[in-house]
C-alpha cells in the first residue's frame, strides 16, 4: 500500500512542478487546427465514397443492360 501512496505523491509531484502545462492561446490554436483537419478529412471521405457509389453503380448499369 505504500508504494501505491508513494506514486500518487510523486505522480502528484510531476504534474504540478514538471510539466509544463500549454498557455489557453496555444489550447485555442491546436483545437482550430483539429477542427480544419477534421473537416478537410470529412470532405476527403465524403468524396471518396460518392466517387465509389458513382462507379459501382455505372459497372451495374452497365452489367444490366
Amino acid at each position: 500500500m505504500a508504494k501505491v501512496v508513494q506514486f500518487f505523491k510523486e505522480s502528484y509531484e510531476e504534474m504540478t512542478q514538471k510539466v509544463t502545462w500549454p498557455t489557453w492561446k496555444s489550447l485555442q490554436n491546436s483545437a482550430v487546427l483539429v477542427l480544419v483537419a477534421s473537416l478537410i478529412i470529412a470532405f476527403l471521405i465524403f468524396a471518396m465514397d460518392q466517387g465509389s457509389t458513382f462507379i459501382v453503380d455505372q459497372i451495374y448499369r452497365t452489367i444490366s443492360n
